[in-house]
């Protein structure tokens, strides 16, 4: 979480960090500017000290909101920088980051850059900036990254956040099942007032409307019918009618608008009735689900709930990436994934995962059987908080039912 950056930085031997590149979808930027939405400039964060936003003369009112100190770039001589390089962006930002070092007292050492964007822009800038000061080092990072670590916990303030975007992605599923409930079948397909086929479009255009309503925004959800479902990241045909007795692989992971924490969770719903084969496949993903979170422990290894689930689901006859690696049937997937700023985090949730499950970790856990010879996939999942009780508490709180009955005339 955000009070491990000072020791996260020192174990990198970074005197401070900058997060730069592109104002939105990049959630470094967020993280560290306490969600301020600027457009541009710098997040600067030296060790031992709090960050201070670097922005356009535009921005300072809407930066301040993060509660952090705010510097304009017209305060730093931005518009003389830019006369003395003879209006070449580069030079000038260049020389602004020698401005900035000095204010803010950066000790000579390494400089740790982070953010999204244009990986050109930044692979040069980071090049010019070596030569330009000797007396500083920027550098990158690969693997589990400052960033990545700080975002395994999460703080109290961050779950006030988190729980108020789980409570509206549960408003919106409700409210989704309750808008296909509303219509009719004629034959085998579920149609409107009209007569008209209901698509997975329409629906998808119901979701969108009412993530909006509540300040959500969708992030290309999942709403896969029949032999779509069988495949775990089709999205699905908008122009499909919906069916009666064809499973629905519905994956909701929408954020705060305009870029922020997100919340994630799928229902399998199957509309009128459900064909055997699906309640067969939809009780065994039922199971693994109660068996991993039955597993949950604090400081278990996370692959010890995904081996659990394996080891049920493969004594039930399903394929699983373990006794056959590789598969495309059957089990096919790691059981679950940190959740945040960015919708997938550490911890990983899978058999060869290294990860550790601990108090603050935001997770989700997502069983699932695909077999798309066979017209179906499966999939159930919750978002999960962990207490400082150790407790594994699920954010999602709409129901499970698999069958969605029709309620229009």
């Amino acid at each position: 979480m955000k009070s491990d950056l000072d020791h996260l930085m020192a174990a990198r031997d970074l005197t401070a960090i900058v997060v730069t590149g592109e104002a939105h979808d990049n959630p470094p930027r967020s993280y560290l500017a306490n969600g301020a939405h600027i457009t541009g400039g710098y997040v600067i964060k030296r060790r031992g000290s709090d960050p201070v936003l670097v922005v356009n003369g535009m921005e300072t009112e809407e930066a301040a909101k993060s509660g952090l100190q705010v510097l304009s770039l017209n305060e730093l001589g931005w518009a003389d920088l830019l006369t003395a390089a003879q209006g070449d962006q580069t030079a000038a930002s260049v020389s602004l980051w020698g401005v900035m070092l000095k204010r803010l007292e950066i000790p000579p050492g390494q400089i740790g850059i982070y953010g999204v964007g244009n990986l050109h822009a930044h692979i040069e800038m980071t090049r010019l900036l070596n030569e330009a000061y000797a007396d500083y080092r920027f550098v990158g990072e690969t693997g589990m990254t400052l960033f990545d670590q700080a975002y395994v916990t999460k703080g109290e303030d961050e779950l006030l956040t988190i729980r108020s975007v789980a409570k509206r992605t549960s408003e919106v599923l409700a409210a989704t099942w309750d808008y296909i409930a509303e219509h009719r079948a004629d034959g085998t397909t579920v149609v409107k007032a009209d007569g008209s086929p209901l698509t997975i479009g329409d629906v998808k255009r119901f979701v969108r409307r009412a993530l909006l309503d509540r300040d959500l925004e969708d992030t290309d959800m999942i709403f896969a019918q029949g032999r779509d479902g069988g495949f775990p990241h089709s999205r699905g045909e908008s122009d499909q009618a919906l069916q009666l007795g064809q499973a629905i692989v519905f994956d909701l992971f929408p954020r705060q608008l305009g870029g922020g924490y997100h919340h994630d969770s799928t229902r399998t719903w199957s509309i009128g009735y459900a064909t055997p084969e699906v309640e067969r496949a939809y009780r065994h993903v039922a199971d693994a689900f109660d068996i991993a979170v039955e597993t949950f422990r604090p400081g278990v290894d996370a692959k010890d709930l995904q081996i659990a689930v394996m080891e049920y689901f493969e004594s039930a006859g399903h394929p699983t990436v373990r006794s056959h690696p590789g598969t495309s049937v059957g089990y096919v997937h790691s059981l679950g994934h940190g959740v945040g700023l960015n919708i997938h985090e550490r911890p990983g949730i899978g058999h060869l995962s290294k990860d550790k499950l601990q108090i603050g970790n935001l997770i989700t856990i997502e069983p699932g059987l695909y077999y798309p010879d066979q017209g179906f996939g499966v999939r159930i999942e919750d978002t999960f908080y962990v207490t400082e009780r150790g407790e594994l508490i699920s954010l999602t709180e709409f129901h499970k039912e698999l069958v969605l009955p029709l309620r229009g005339a």
